[in-house]
Parts: structure tokens; C-alpha cells; sequence
């Protein structure tokens, strides 16, 4: 099951390194405005909406449009689907729970969830919740091709897969790899983390959530739907590939529950990730955990629930920090320095899960440049 709420790393790197200008961070004027406005007026997106921190300075600001039948100009106010970057959430509230004794990360997912991992080959005694945390477990997503069918073929967009379904179609083939010995991203692992957050707390995971992260930041526009395939608030219209492009805004999130299903503007998910980064909603050894990083490709790493890039700069590589988020009509980027001085959150309204499906490229240009005029 590709495109339910972010690309491999590898993947991802790809699709953010291609066709990346030179000398993109020296270009004269606003860099990061002028690559945001390069993305909708040659790069194929409709609008973009970014936040852009340099040291306590910051610029807000959006193109194009949120809705280009209304020609509604896009705004950091529009709210969108941040998919992958709500693992940053979730294993927030794992490394809080380890933290307070709750549990620990080098639990079996067989000793939280007994009898939940069953499948050919598996081993869930072997398991750990750190495994799941940065995606070393082998558990892989959902392999059968026509697991979107009901919304892409069918055209229901508010079928709902409830989680544990989700869990149960990607154990039917086994394991990608025996436990901690590679990397691979899988979503299912964060829905399993779901389902251990619940079960630990006896609390459903957005209230814990809210509770501990939304709610103490401030995060009033950031909600994490359950099943419902609309949108609040002002938000932007997301869109596909196709000739006349297809609305993907009406979607049901269900599928991605925990691995990438909350909702959020700019401004919030760069609040969010400056605190998690850091360092002010973890105590000192779970933020050692959240950084502990393994390798995937010359592109980058996993953490906890986060990920590196080595983003190409002038100068040589710079290693960044944060979360991308990919799912059914919006991709966006999360991302800060190692030393947090420089920061952008970019939000765009088109992401083409049929052809991510199909290992195709899901996006019309590369949003690099943007990235990489803000943070090199």
C-alpha cells in the first residue's frame, strides 16, 4: 500500500532532489518567495501556502490559489492534510509515555498487543516498539494492488478502513525483513503504535494527543479527524495529475489514522516541530531517542517519528530536520537546521495517489528549491 501519507526516504529524496536549479539559494530578491512562486507558476501546482523562520524573524505567505474554481487566493490561514508529518505526533506521545515509566521502547509489540501481529513469518516477541518508532521492524503496508480501489476505481472517497483492518491486510504477506535488521518506512507500524497508545492509556489516542500536545502549544486550527472525508475551516482544495485535474480535497482519512490522517496550518505544524526539535516536550533521554537515527541511502535518516535529508546546498550538503507529508491531494514539508536557526513549513495542493500507487511521480515538479532557498 504505497501513498497513504508519505514516500520511502529514499523515494522521497528522490522526488524532492529532481530538477533542483542551481544556485537556487543565491538568487536575488526573497529566495524562498521567489521558489514558492516558481512552484505555481512553472512548477504545475495550483498554490502554496509556507512559513519561513530565520532566527526569530518570520514570513508567511501563500500563491496561487486555494481553490482555483473560486480563485480563493492561497493563505498560511488555509488549513491542509499534513499526512505523514502527524508520526511526528504519535511517537511524541510513545516517547512521553516512555518517559514517565508507562512503558518502555524496548517492548515487544507481542507484550502491548498480544496476539495482534499474526501473519507467515512474523515475530512479534521479537518487535520492539522502538523498531516500529523507526521503521527497522519489518512490518510493511497493506501489498495488495487494489487496497484504494473503493476510492479510486469505485469512487467512494468515504469508504472506511477502520485500523485494525488496515493491520490485518498488510500482515497477510510476510515480513519486508527479519526485526532491526533494515530500514523500511511503513505506515502500519505507526497504527499499530495507535492501538498500544490507546491500550496503555485506556484513552483514545487524539484525546491523548490533544491533551498533551495540542492543547499545551496552542494548536487550536490543528485537529486529527477519525473517518469523516471533509475538511473545516479554511482550507486548500487538493488536486491530482489528471487531465482536467480530479478533486482529491473529499477523502476519508481512515486508512492512515495514526500514520498521517491530522489536519493543520503552517504556522501550527512549525510550532509543533520547533518545540519537538528542541527539545521542550520530552525529557532529555526520550529527545535522545527521538534523534537516534538510522541510516536509509545517502539521502538520509530515521528517527522517531521524524527524519533527516541531507538537503544539497551551495556549500555541500546540510543535514535538516523535520517531517514530509504525502497522501490524496497534498504534499508538504517540515523541515529546520540542525541548530534550529532556520525552519520552513511548505504546504502545496497537489498529490497524485493513483500514480503513487503505480510508482509513478506523484508530484508535477520537485518542491526542493523552496527547501533549500530556506535553509541553506
Amino acid at each position: 500500500m504505497r501513498g497513504t501519507g508519505k514516500l520511502a526516504a529514499g523515494a522521497l529524496a528522490g522526488v524532492l532532489l529532481a530538477s533542483v536549479p542551481a544556485g537556487t539559494a543565491a538568487a536575488t530578491g526573497d529566495p524562498v518567495r521567489t521558489a514558492v512562486g516558481n512552484l505555481v507558476a512553472e512548477g504545475g501546482f495550483p498554490g502554496a501556502v509556507v512559513q519561513v523562520r530565520n532566527g526569530e524573524t518570520v514570513s508567511r505567505f501563500g500563491a496561487g490559489y486555494a481553490n482555483p474554481v473560486t480563485r480563493e487566493p492561497a493563505g498560511p490561514h488555509h488549513r491542509f492534510r499534513i499526512a505523514s508529518n502527524t508520526k511526528a505526533f504519535v511517537a511524541a506521545v510513545v516517547l512521553q509515555l516512555a518517559g514517565e515509566g508507562a512503558l518502555s521502547l524496548d517492548d515487544s509489540i507481542e507484550r502491548r498487543l498480544p496476539g495482534v501481529v499474526r501473519g507467515p513469518g512474523y515475530e512479534p516477541e521479537k518487535i520492539t516498539l522502538r523498531m516500529l518508532l523507526n521503521h527497522t521492524s519489518g512490518v510493511h503496508d497493506p501489498l495488495d494492488p487494489h487496497f484504494f480501489d473503493p476510492y479510486l476505481v469505485r469512487g467512494n472517497r468515504a469508504h472506511i478502513y477502520p485500523p485494525s483492518e488496515v493491520i490485518r491486510r498488510s500482515l497477510t504477506d510476510p515480513p519486508s525483513f527479519a526485526p532491526g535488521t533494515k530500514a523500511d518506512y511503513s505506515n502500519t507500524g505507526y497504527l499499530l503504535l495507535g492501538k498500544v497508545i490507546e491500550k496503555v492509556t485506556r484513552n483514545d489516542v487524539r484525546e491523548e494527543i490533544q491533551r498533551r500536545l495540542l492543547d499545551p502549544l496552542g494548536l487550536g486550527r490543528t485537529y486529527f479527524p477519525l473517518w469523516s472525508p471533509f475538511l473545516r475551516g479554511p482550507h486548500l482544495r487538493g488536486y491530482d495529475l489528471s487531465e482536467p485535474a480530479k478533486d482529491m480535497t473529499v477523502f476519508s482519512p481512515s486508512y492512515d489514522w495514526t500514520a498521517g490522517a491530522m489536519v493543520s496550518t503552517v504556522d501550527e505544524l512549525a510550532t509543533f516541530h520547533r518545540a519537538l526539535l528542541a527539545g521542550r516536550l520530552l525529557e532529555p533521554a526520550q529527545q535522545a531517542e527521538l534523534e537516534r537515527l538510522v541510516p536509509q541511502g545517502e539521502f538520509g535518516a530515521y528517527g522517531a517519528g521524524v527524519e533527516t535529508l541531507n538537503l544539497p546546498c551551495p556549500g555541500g550538503p546540510k543535514r535538516v530536520w523535520g517531517n514530509t507529508g504525502a497522501g490524496p491531494g497534498f504534499y508538504s514539508v517540515s523541515m529546520s537546521t540542525e541548530d534550529g536557526s532556520k525552519q520552513i513549513v511548505l504546504a502545496l495542493n497537489v498529490y497524485d495517489l493513483a500514480k503513487d500507487v503505480a510508482h509513478e511521480d506523484p508530484l508535477p515538479s520537485s518542491p526542493l528549491p523552496a527547501v533549500a532557498a530556506a535553509l541553506c
